[in-house]
């Protein structure tokens, strides 16, 4: 899997685990009336939401074409710090690094030698990584369309409101109060799954862990400079 700036936009990278008989189960599942579903999702998603201030967790990531075919597997380590600040580590099978400083966003290919970056801005806020690490209100950019109960995982289906993301609906699956699935299908038809573990809520999260510094002799494709206005004097 080759990172580039689209990929973040529908999280093709921070986002593939598992296959897809372990999220549906072999229970039947329970799908909520239209009008309660997406009010439970909707709630169930802001609970989450509230009081977060971080998060941290293992991940392993999946990605299926549209016939269910695995076509590409990866795991490695996700860490979060509200507002507009993440970091995801790809450790296997290629490293690969993935760091929001609440400014810019910072992709970088280790194989390739190569790092693109571009302005944390508006053109991201519908994107699922914002929607974890955003400030923004849920209902701003998605909505909730859908609540299931699958064996022990709550499912929350949401929509984008902007028409111009790279993806068509993200559901996140909750066990308990943990965050155990986040799942993406794309305009490809391309589903991307991800299975969180060791997951921890609100950790203490040293800031330097989310400042990337470019690797000497590495490519940099994009405008690395600060984006913030420099102040008049």
């Amino acid at each position: 899997m080759t990172l580039n700036v689209n990929s973040l936009r529908h999280w093709q990278l921070p986002v593939q685990a598992v296959a897809a008989a372990l999220l549906i189960g072999l229970s039947p599942f329970v799908v909520a009336a239209p009008d309660a579903a997406r009010q439970a999702g909707q709630q169930r998603v802001e609970k989450f939401l509230q009081g977060l201030e971080g998060l941290q967790a293992q991940f392993k990531q999946t990605l299926t074409d549209r016939a269910g075919e695995i076509t590409d597997e990866s795991s490695g380590t996700l860490a979060i710090k509200r507002p507009n600040r993440f970091r995801w580590d790809y450790l296997k099978p290629h490293e690969q690094t993935i760091v929001a400083d609440g400014k810019r966003v910072w992709l970088y290919d280790a194989d390739l030698e190569q790092v693109t970056v571009r302005a944390l801005d508006n053109t991201l806020s519908a994107t699922p990584a914002m929607l974890l690490s955003g400030a923004g209100k849920l209902d701003d950019n998605f909505t909730a369309v859908q609540t299931t109960q699958e064996q022990d995982v709550q499912w929350v289906k949401l929509e984008p409101k902007r028409n111009d993301t790279d993806f068509k609906w993200v559901r996140l699956g909750f066990g308990g109060e943990d965050l155990r699935f986040m799942q993406l299908a794309d305009k490809l038809g391309q589903t991307t799954t991800l299975e969180f573990s060791d997951f921890a809520r609100n950790p203490t999260l040293d800031a330097a862990r989310f400042v990337f510094t470019v690797p000497p002799g590495a490519d940099v494709i994009g405008d690395a400079s600060d984006p913030t206005p420099a102040a008049k004097k």
